[in-house]
C-alpha cells in the first residue's frame, strides 16, 4: 500500500483510529467529483432563469420606480449580463470571466433595487433586507468562482487538459 493511499485511508479516523464512514473510496470520490459542477448549476440557475423578466416592462418600470437611470436600457443589459454569467457558470466554459459579469451585475443591482435602509415601510424594509443579503451571499459565490474557477469536472477544465497535452 502506498504512503498516499494510507493517508487517504486514515485520514478519517479520529485520534482512537475509529473510522467513522467517510473514507476516500472510489465510490466517495467519484460522487464527490460531480458536487462543484452540481453547485454551479443550481447557483447559475437564478440567472439564467431571469433574462425574461429584464425584457418585461413590469421590471422597467420598477427599476424606472427605483430611480434607475436609463431603465429601458440597463434592464435589459442588465438581464444579458446576468445571463451570459449564469450560462457561462453553469457550462463551466470561461467560468471566471462568468463570475465577474456577475459581479457587475449584482453589485448595483443590490445597492440599487435592495436599498432596504431607505424604505420607509417596515414590511417593505424587512422584504428588501432578505433580498439584500440573498444577493450578497450571491456575490460571494461569485467571488468564489472568481478566484477558484469552474472545478474540475468543467468545459474550462476539458480545454487546459487539451492545451496541455
Amino acid at each position: 500500500m502506498s504512503t498516499n493511499t494510507a493517508a487517504l485511508e486514515n485520514r478519517d479516523r479520529d485520534a482512537r483510529g475509529v473510522d467513522h464512514g467517510v473514507a476516500a473510496t472510489g465510490e466517495v470520490a467519484s460522487f464527490t467529483r460531480y458536487l462543484v459542477p452540481l453547485g454551479r448549476v443550481l447557483f447559475a440557475l437564478i440567472f439564467v432563469n431571469s433574462i425574461i423578466g429584464h425584457f418585461s416592462s413590469g421590471s422597467i418600470a420598477y427599476a424606472e420606480q427605483a430611480g434607475v437611470p436609463l431603465a429601458t436600457l440597463l434592464v435589459p443589459l442588465s438581464g444579458v449580463l446576468a445571463f451570459a454569467g449564469g450560462l457561462s457558470i453553469a457550462l463551466g466554459y470561461r467560468a471566471r470571466l462568468g463570475a465577474w459579469l456577475l459581479v457587475l451585475f449584482l453589485v448595483p443591482v443590490t445597492l440599487k433595487m435592495h436599498a432596504f435602509w431607505a424604505v420607509p415601510d417596515p414590511m417593505m424594509a424587512q422584504m428588501q433586507q432578505v433580498m439584500f443579503f440573498k444577493n450578497v451571499s450571491m456575490l460571494g459565490a461569485a467571488l468564489l468562482i472568481a478566484h477558484f474557477g469552474a472545478g474540475p469536472v468543467s468545459l474550462d477544465a476539458r480545454n487546459q487538459a487539451k492545451r496541455n497535452g
